[in-house]
């Protein structure tokens, strides 16, 4: 399976995987991969051709695209609001327990979790302290399709969740998200907060779509379109 491989610096890489992409990030004594990919189902032989450190994973959240070569590692770390849609995916794996305030040290390279529901109920980000950098998962995009719609989508606590991380906004001074243009400015936040907002005060007029068998509203927002259920 195709696949791209872009180092951004000495320590750190991004995958791209078809509409999707994952990243590898390396200290001084482990690495972690940042979700498993889509279509590839071999991401660890990929993360440990880019280094000889032990490689461990955490997943940003369950969506299908996230997790396509999970089942190569016994145990990752994952939200455990995340577990019931993990395991509707019938992917194996011990999760380990990880949210809000959490931290994981790579060897001089300290990551910190940041909760991030309403995308799904166990949505993460990870802050790279020292890079300033904050890798998004879905909830945060530029010129992509944040998908809203579906039983464990829930617009008020992503909304919530915009709120607080706006308030964040001085620890991190580019995003990385996992979809759609790579970086992208802090001042997404607030675009996407108050999209979100007039999609549900009516002041946006959603497009009638099918997707996987839904009928959903794409509702086109200028810089990004949040699909919801219609």
């Amino acid at each position: 399976m195709e696949y791209q491989i872009i180092k951004i610096n000495a320590n750190t890489w991004r995958i791209e995987d078809g509409g999707v992409r994952f990243f590898l990030l390396t200290g001084t004594e482990k690495a972690l991969l940042i979700d498993s990919g889509m279509m590839v189902n071999n991401a660890k032989e990929i993360a440990e051709s880019l280094t000889d450190l032990p490689v461990s994973l955490l997943n940003t959240h369950a969506d299908r695209d996230h997790i396509g070569s999970n089942e190569q590692f016994a145990s990752f770390y994952m939200h455990p609001a995340e577990e019931s849609l993990y395991r509707g995916s019938e992917k194996p794996g011990r999760i380990i327990p990880i949210q809000e305030g959490d931290t994981i040290d790579l060897g001089e390279r300290e990551l910190k979790i940041i909760d991030l529901p309403g995308h799904t109920p166990g949505s993460i980000a990870v802050l790279d302290i020292a890079a300033r950098v904050l890798i998004s998962g879905d909830p945060i995009q530029r010129y992509g399709r944040i998908f809203m719609f579906g039983p464990h989508r829930n617009m008020e606590a992503y909304i919530k969740s915009l709120e607080q991380l706006e308030k964040r906004k001085s620890e991190f001074d580019e995003i990385w998200p996992s979809h759609a243009d790579i970086p992208i400015t802090t001042d997404t936040i607030k675009m996407l907060h108050d999209g979100a907002q007039d999609i549900l005060a009516g002041k946006v007029t959603g497009k009638p779509e099918e997707m996987f068998g839904c009928s959903i509203a794409a509702y086109d927002l200028g810089f990004c379109t949040i699909l919801c259920d219609r």
